[in-house]
Formats: C-alpha cells, structure tokens, sequence
C-alpha cells in the first residue's frame, strides 16, 4: 500500500546547523534539482546578505550560486551539500522511496517521502538510524487503491502521484522527464505539471491542517 511519510531530522545531523545558529529564523526549500547537479534552495529569514554570509560559514553546504532578487522576501540559491544529504537520499532510493518535499526551519530538516508500502519505509528509518541520522516519523499516510478517508488526494491525482513514483519522476536524478510521463499518462506536460502542483498542495494542506503533532511508531 503506497505511504506518504514524514520525516523529521535535527539540523546537527543532516545540514545547515551553523546557518541557522547564526540566523533561527532562517528557512530552506528545496526548489528542485537540475539534472544531477546541486539543488536549488528558496532560502528566506533574513536579508540576502545575512544569509549568504550564513550559508557560507556553513561547512555541511557550498554557495555555488544565487540565482535571483528578492521574491516574497526570499532567496533562490544553488547550494552544494556535504556527505549526509547525499547518504540520505541514497537510503531512500535504495528502499524504493521518493523525496517529495526537503523544507529546514527551527533548527529541524522536514522530508516529505513517498513509498510503494510501510514495510519499504520501515526499512529506510531503521538504515537511517543506523546510520546515526535520528530520524522521526511525524506524519504517516497509507493511500489505498478506494482512496481511505485519510487520503486528501482525488483518484487521479494518486494514480498520478504513484505512476510518477514507479517511473522515477522524484528520483535524484530523475528517471523520467515531465514530457516523458505526461505521455506515459496520455496527457499535456502542461496539465501534467498542474496536477502535480495541485497534488502536492493537497497533501501539504492536509498536514498542515492536521494539529495532530504526535510521533508515529514504525
């Protein structure tokens, strides 16, 4: 049964932990990856000076590039990070598992995850604590093939959600093009691209909605 997991992991062991000693209201959004380059980060908190002096005092991540001026008071930078990022996504490939979302704030890393079933993700967390990440589960969803009541997603958009996952769409790098799936799924990149946005913000708007902040056994 295909899960949307979760995760959380404190700055100290995954990245950025000096940059935000430095600025605690400093908050990182994976953007997107381009090919099997560094990501690029919306970065916000505080002014685009501060933050790059943050970031490059930082020595779990590089400043290769900041790409843009001020949108909504933040800051698209391309950032290079150490080891623990790439061993993590590792992990997760390795389990069959997807990177949805990777948000850092208030010293804590988010990672939104997506797997074919529990059992997958049960097997990531235990490697992940293995290898000293202290990884927690904050928030687990089970989507069935009927769509359980838990599940904010209409049939199409997680049959969308889960033919992108077993194609490699979230992938680093990806396996698929966005081209490349909206044909697989008969349709427009352009209306492929929508729904996925409008997937993903169902699934955002459910957690958020939910104050239920209670730690999930595996």
């Amino acid at each position: 049964m295909t899960t949307v997991a979760e995760l959380e992991v404190p700055a100290g062991h995954f990245a950025a932990a000096t940059a935000f000693e430095r600025i605690p209201s400093l908050e990182l959004q994976f953007a997107g990856v381009v090919g099997e380059g560094p990501p690029l980060v919306w970065v916000s908190g505080a002014s685009r000076n501060e933050i790059q002096e943050a970031l490059e005092a930082d020595p779990t991540l590089s400043v290769l590039a900041s790409l843009t001026d001020a949108s909504r008071e933040r800051w698209l930078f391309r950032l290079e990070f150490d080891a623990p990022i790439t061993q993590f996504q590792k992990v997760i490939a390795d389990h069959g598992g997807a990177i949805l979302e990777t948000t850092g704030v208030d010293h804590d890393w988010t990672i939104e995850l997506l797997f074919h079933d529990r059992q997958s993700l049960s097997a990531a967390h235990d490697e992940l604590l293995d290898q000293e990440f202290s990884v927690s589960v904050r928030r687990m969803t089970e989507l069935d093939g009927d769509l359980s009541e838990e599940t904010p997603l209409t049939e199409t958009q997680y049959e969308t959600i889960v033919t992108a996952h077993e194609l490699g769409y979230f992938d680093v790098p990806r396996k698929v093009t966005l081209k490349e799936l909206a044909d697989e799924l008969g349709i427009s990149h352009q209306a492929l691209s929508e729904r996925l946005r409008r997937s993903h913000a169902a699934l955002v708007s459910a957690k958020l909605s939910d104050g239920d902040q209670r730690k999930v056994d595996l």
